[in-house]
């Protein structure tokens, strides 16, 4: 950039702008000119900076409208087309397709064991029943899947285990953890849904 140039000649130099235009023949408006675009390039924009802030926050899933909605939350109105022309701008593009995560396959062909619980939901003391069963979390880096276990007599969580994928390892850790901190007797009924993790090899031989 010639004005760039100007700038650190005049910096170090005695003579003004004017002879150093002239040296290399760059036009004082032209001089005057770039330099009030690169000003203006390098100003921040504050609704930009809220926005980016905003989508990041909501794990770069808001699109438009929600974006539109929560700067209008924090104080700051800005128009629909205003929110879509920065988000083209910036590209700013939702990343999360989804609305639901099926964590229940029961498509296999894995021993699946009879319903011994049959929706006796209030056993009389604890450690006599307990229910396990995956979720998921959507997080800045993908899902993350938990596995829980709750006593059914308490309704406490006894037992629990985050990964990234749905392998058989994760529901058998939440169950390890909770027969570690309970110590259950012999009997202890451990009711799940007939999906391939709780059907593995792994999840009944523990």
């Amino acid at each position: 950039m010639s004005h760039r140039l100007i700038d650190q000649l005049a910096e170090k130099a005695t003579t003004g702008v004017a002879p150093l235009c002239r040296l290399l023949g760059v036009s004082r408006s032209g001089y005057y000119a770039a330099a009030a675009r690169a000003r203006k390039t390098t100003s921040v924009c504050a609704a930009t900076v809220h926005l980016k802030t905003l989508f990041t926050a909501s794990g770069r899933s808001y699109g438009s409208r929600r974006l539109q909605q929560a700067m209008v939350q924090e104080g700051r109105p800005i128009g629909r087309h205003r929110v879509r022309t920065l988000m083209r701008i910036n590209g700013l593009r939702p990343v999360w397709k989804r609305k639901f995560i099926h964590t229940t396959d029961s498509r296999h062909t894995l021993p699946i064991a009879d319903n011994l619980l049959n929706r006796q939901f209030e056993p009389a003391t604890a450690n006599v029943a307990w229910v396990s069963d995956i979720t998921y979390i959507r997080t800045a880096s993908g899902w993350l899947y938990l596995a829980v276990v709750m006593d059914l007599f308490s309704r406490k969580i006894v037992g629990w285990a985050m990964a990234p994928n749905m392998l058989a390892e994760l529901v058998c850790a939440a169950l390890q953890m909770a027969i570690t901190q309970r110590q259950p007797p012999a009997g202890l009924l451990v009711h799940s849904d007939r999906g391939s993790q709780y059907a593995s090899d792994a999840h009944r031989s523990l």
